[in-house]
């Protein structure tokens, strides 16, 4: 396996850690441990190691699927990879939706051959016909993020429906990853709930605000879970006694509360977010999600220039568009907490009047 570098990661560990504040998390505010009863017991393995039985049978129930269809996993990252690694090999296709995290492209281009289908601004919307269009006979698997990062389009449930149709009629799977799924004020049906070829992945960290669980899920027919739990079984072999702990109550009877209070708070710094661009001349698509991509202010000569000069002058952290395929934007992260966005909007604030 040859696999491209990470570029997002490698940014964030080039400016993240000696930077003050970092304004381009995926994710929304981390949830403080005291809220959760964090003693699991003895920190053995999970056994057995694709999860506890019960739990996952509470998770598969979200999606109309059987405990058995349903894998724990490091993080939403682990469920993508485990999930390529099942299905693709040489001499295979894959249909990728972009722009995307990278990993959903690069993990598939190190194992198979690879179409991007990208979506252009400023609305982002994704045509199934392009889809279409780019399956081969030998697609095994269509890739798509919804809602999307960085742009945070959340493609309708009309659109997400032919794409289902599309792979299945071709032989092929559909992979989702909704880790911003829960974010939504009205949260569409899961791919996996769409049909025996749909398959879902998903995590505690971007919805629910725990990221330092590590706990994240796929959900796939039986017989792939079997190869992902054989694969998982030479990466993590289990997930983390203590994520699944804390995860099982967060997704319990305190996931309506923990839910509503973490989209009120996107929604209050989107809005916040958006009055910035407004007062600054700048653009994006109103994103589902706490992710926006956004064009470059004037006086930069792309993204790349403006993020190094904001990081550089402000010690603040953005996304340079560039990563995604895309150098005329920045992603901003605006899941952070409120006081915290508010500096971080004031310092890049600065940063532009500098060069207006």
């Amino acid at each position: 396996m040859d696999i491209a570098e990470f570029g997002l990661e490698r940014w964030f560990a080039k400016h993240e850690h000696g930077a003050d504040i970092m304004l381009a998390e995926s994710g929304i505010r981390s949830l403080d441990a005291d809220r959760f009863d964090t003693d699991p017991g003895e920190l053995g393995y999970v056994i057995p190691t694709n999860g506890e039985p019960a739990f996952r049978a509470d998770v598969a129930d979200r999606y109309g699927r059987d405990a058995d269809e349903v894998l724990f996993t490091c993080g939403a990252q682990e469920a993508n990879f485990l999930t390529f690694l099942s299905l693709l090999d040489e001499g295979d296709h894959a249909v990728v939706v972009t722009p995307t995290y990278q990993a959903l492209y690069s993990v598939p281009e190190s194992l198979c051959d690879v179409t991007r289908v990208p979506l252009s601004p400023p609305d982002w919307e994704l045509d199934p016909d392009a889809v279409a269009d780019a399956v081969r006979p030998e697609t095994k698997l269509v890739v798509v993020n919804n809602p999307n990062n960085p742009t945070g389009r959340y493609h309708p449930e009309g659109t997400v429906r032919a794409l289902y149709d599309i792979a299945a009629d071709a032989g092929a799977y559909l992979l989702c990853d909704e880790v911003y799924r829960l974010l939504a004020e009205d949260p569409l049906p899961p791919a996996a709930s769409l049909g025996p070829r749909g398959i879902s992945t998903a995590s505690a960290t971007k919805s629910h605000g725990l990221a330092g669980l590590r706990f994240g899920w796929a959900v796939l027919p039986e017989e792939l879970v079997e190869t992902a739990w054989n694969w998982k079984d030479y990466t993590t072999i289990s997930p983390s006694k203590f994520g699944q702990h804390v995860a099982r109550q967060a997704l319990g009877e305190r996931e309506a509360a923990i839910l509503r209070e973490n989209r009120d708070h996107a929604a209050r710094n989107r809005e916040r977010v958006a009055a910035f661009l407004d007062e600054h001349g700048l653009d994006w698509y109103e994103p589902v999600g706490v992710n926006g991509f956004v064009t470059v202010p004037d006086g930069f000569a792309d993204a790349r220039e403006f993020c190094t000069a904001v990081v550089e002058e402000e010690s603040v952290v953005l996304a340079p568009g560039d990563l995604f395929g895309h150098p005329d934007r920045f992603r901003i992260g605006f899941g952070l907490p409120a006081d915290e966005l508010e500096e971080g909007l004031a310092r890049v604030g600065r940063c532009i009047d500098r060069r207006a």
